[in-house]
């Protein structure tokens, strides 16, 4: 019945051109006649809880009924982020900046909070610097994210109306990342997302995914971004991909070979997001974006409601989905 509900729901708000244009994508991959795809992809979400994008990202269309049932569908993920996060600890992860304050030892960074600050408190901040991040307080995948260079003929006064404006109120220092991870893609910081999930007062770490920018100046996926994996000696096993699908063994502006790369400090990073998972273990499941200086891992946000990062079929040879491996720490 919870399936079924779950299933009406996803139908009203549906985006049924994007989900036509998919099937176009996948009829030119593969061949197939696009009212098969479609009605495949009906028949996934029915039986699967599988959405669209899912179908479409993990390469259902290749998978036959015993392979799909190990993966983790939008409507798994989203039953496992109900049953093990409070939502009245939700909070904490929705507002950068009180996430900033709940987590100030691990950022090891300066921030402000325009919302709450005047003008002269952007001045003091700002003095002697050269470079900012500025955020919206509660948006994600990187929208609003910009880097704010400053110099002698930067008017600050102007800068802070249009932020205000903007809504751009968390302002933070620029994280200068390590020299190996800048090899990678110089214009963004590329992070790690980190998935952990907390259980009687021990942290399991459950995937490790590589970030990369590619052409602008954030990492998410959903701005232009790429992402691929990493195995635990920290060591990329497949290529990256995109939004679109598209592969990378060697990053396209870079020209670094991305599979092989040695993730810098990961040994580091894993003793990291053990202790920040326990912090608020009221929020069992999260995913958190870790940037690696020169001085080890920072942490860059935490997200209660992570997106399912699970290896492609076509590039790896896998197919067998996450969902095993989770069933190994939770009741799902």
């Amino acid at each position: 019945m919870k399936r079924f509900k779950y299933i009406l729901k996803k139908l009203k708000t549906l985006d049924y051109k994007n989900m036509f244009k998919i099937a176009d994508k996948i009829k030119s991959k593969t061949g197939k006649f696009k009212v098969f795809i479609l009605l495949d992809m009906i028949y996934c979400a029915v039986v699967h809880g599988s959405g669209y994008m899912d179908y479409f990202e993990f390469e259902f269309y290749l998978l036959n009924n015993k392979e799909r049932k190990t993966y983790i569908t939008s409507n798994i993920n989203n039953n496992i982020i109900k049953k093990y996060n409070d939502p009245k600890y939700n909070y904490i992860f929705d507002n950068k900046a009180v996430f900033n304050d709940k987590f100030k030892k691990y950022l090891k960074r300066d921030f402000i909070n325009l919302e709450s600050s005047m003008l002269e408190d952007f001045l003091r901040f700002t003095q002697n610097k050269k470079k900012l991040v500025v955020k919206p307080l509660n948006e994600c995948g990187g929208k609003g994210v910009e880097i704010i260079n400053l110099n002698k003929h930067t008017n600050y006064e102007k800068l802070f109306n249009l932020l205000i404006r903007n809504k751009q109120f968390l302002v933070e220092d620029y994280i200068d990342q390590c020299k190996e991870m800048k090899t990678l893609y110089k214009d963004s910081v590329n992070t790690l997302r980190i998935l952990t999930f907390y259980k009687n007062g021990k942290v399991h770490i459950l995937k490790s995914v590589l970030k990369i920018g590619n052409g602008g100046t954030v990492d998410n996926f959903s701005s232009g971004g790429m992402y691929t994996f990493v195995n635990d000696d920290g060591v990329v096993y497949v290529p990256a991909i995109d939004e679109e699908g598209n592969i990378f063994e060697t990053h396209p502006i870079s020209k670094k070979k991305i599979v092989g790369f040695n993730v810098p400090k990961y040994g580091e990073v894993k003793d990291f997001v053990i202790e920040l998972a326990k912090v608020v273990p009221q929020v069992k499941y999260v995913g958190w974006d870790i940037a690696i200086t020169v001085n080890g891992p920072v942490v860059v946000e935490g997200n209660n409601f992570s997106g399912i990062f699970q290896v492609k079929p076509s590039i790896s040879g896998i197919k067998t989905g996450d969902l095993p491996n989770y069933r190994k720490y939770m009741d799902v």
